[in-house]
């Protein structure tokens, strides 16, 4: 063993020799110096000697390296730059220059807190607006509850009333002013819509399970007839107000919906079912207790309007029209010219609005806003608000072909303003000849 130790160390020495050889090498090869003379060294030394041998030293910087290595801080946005002067190897700016682009930044900055100015007012207008409106709902809401609801049949076409009225009935009020306003000169009970619902439920119960035929005063109207009507109102559901998501299946108001429209054809089998009931069943819905909103939309459709729609009765629906004609050229002869040119007829657009009462051609709110007069004018302001929306947009309309104003007028624009919107409806004359538009209508059924 002792012969064999020294050549052992030797042989370790020199493998050990190699190794730190190689290390050597390597380190040198990646631009670096070996660990144990990197522990011995100040860093800035080590640096230094790394960037003589790499010629890194030497090397002058770039005019982009030296822009930025004489910015004491760097600009937050492109205006910051104008105040800048120019890099060390660039010419100075002239002072016209300077003093042009120190112009220049101050009148962005004018500009800028012009606008912050702006907006901030635009802000604090908008929140006045708010509360001075917040205020004026919470004191018609003291007066209609406190003054006009108690004495409604004295109150009701005081001039004071009406004009609160014009301004939109507040929403918590909404509902018992609307079931004030239409009646029920049909005199319908809870109990009668109870058994109205009664009977629409069986009907369901008999179509669904193909039982024998529902023995009730449609007796003289087809099977047929009426599971296209229950099969109608299942479709229609769907698709009203469909945004809101409260009358679709598994809604809140889905299954009363169903309820009110059922129990009317059931109440009402030789009208049954048309498109367009849903909507007015469920804005009434959203303002009044089920059987209310039964009760105030059988007496609605009971109306000689809505009765002469929905039962689609042609001859009568062509007084309306006539009538609404007259108005049309009294007030817009000139959109009433290129309608006419156009060939565009009034029950294009009419019966759409005039069937569902403007709750699927307007916001949801303004179309509340019309319901409010409607309630107190009656079907005199559907054509009124008829006119107000063509006279709001005359100048976009006398542009359009027949297609074009075929699709504005079904589909109007989501964000009407209100109070813009309501001057134009007060703006319609609602005399012509010095007829109103009772005389006019019983004319036209004259003429017909």
């Amino acid at each position: 063993e002792d012969e064999w130790s020294p050549g052992m160390n030797l042989f370790t020495r020199k493998q050990s020799a190699r190794f730190e050889k190689q290390n050597d090498v390597r380190w040198k090869l990646f631009g670096k110096v070996p660990l144990g003379e990197n522990l011995q060294k100040d860093p800035k030394k080590i640096e230094k000697e790394y960037e003589e041998k790499t010629g890194r030293a030497q090397r002058p910087l770039s005019p982009k390296q030296n822009v930025r290595k004489n910015l004491d801080f760097e600009p937050l946005s492109t205006t910051a730059l104008i105040l800048e002067d120019r890099p060390a190897n660039l010419p100075a700016k002239p002072a016209e220059e300077a003093q042009k682009h120190r112009q220049q930044y101050e009148e962005m900055v004018v500009q800028a807190k012009k606008r912050e100015l702006k907006e901030a007012q635009k802000r604090k207008k908008q929140l006045e607006e708010r509360c001075k409106l917040e205020d004026s709902i919470g004191n018609a809401v003291l007066t209609w509850n406190n003054e006009i609801l108690p004495n409604w049949e004295t109150m009701c076409c005081s001039r004071k009333v009406r004009e609160l009225w014009w301004q939109g009935i507040p929403p918590s009020v909404r509902g018992k002013v609307w079931s004030l306003a239409i009646g029920n000169e049909l005199n319908i009970t809870h109990e009668l819509y109870d058994i109205c619902l009664a009977r629409a439920k069986e009907k369901w119960r008999s179509l669904s399970t193909g039982g024998p035929e529902v023995e009730c005063e449609d007796a003289g109207f087809s099977a047929a007839d009426r599971e296209a009507s229950l099969e109608l109102i299942k479709l229609d559901i769907s698709r009203t107000f469909p945004s809101l998501c409260i009358f679709q299946q598994g809604g809140p108001y889905h299954d009363t919906l169903h309820s009110i429209l059922g129990a009317y054809t059931c109440y009402r089998p030789d009208v049954g079912y048309v498109q367009g009931m849903s909507f007015i069943a469920a804005v009434l819905i959203l303002n009044l207790d089920t059987a209310d909103a039964f009760i105030a939309f059988s007496n609605l459709l009971n109306k000689p309007c809505q009765m002469a729609f929905f039962r689609v009765d042609h001859g009568l629906m062509l007084t309306y029209f006539a009538a609404f004609e007259v108005f049309f050229e009294e007030n817009l002869p000139k959109l009433f010219a290129h309608f006419k040119k156009n060939n565009l007829t009034p029950d294009i657009y009419l019966i759409d609005w005039i069937f569902t009462l403007y709750s699927k051609s307007l916001p949801l709110d303004l179309a509340c806003r019309v319901w409010d007069v409607f309630c107190r004018d009656g079907e005199e302001f559907l054509f009124r608000t008829a006119l107000g929306i063509l006279k709001l947009f005359e100048d976009i309309l006398t542009k359009m072909d027949f297609i074009h104003i075929a699709q504005f007028l079904t589909k109007l624009p989501e964000d009407l303003p209100s109070e813009e919107f309501f001057t134009s409806i007060a703006a319609i004359q609602m005399q012509s000849r010095n007829k109103k538009w009772a005389q006019v209508r019983r004319m036209s059924i004259f003429g017909n």
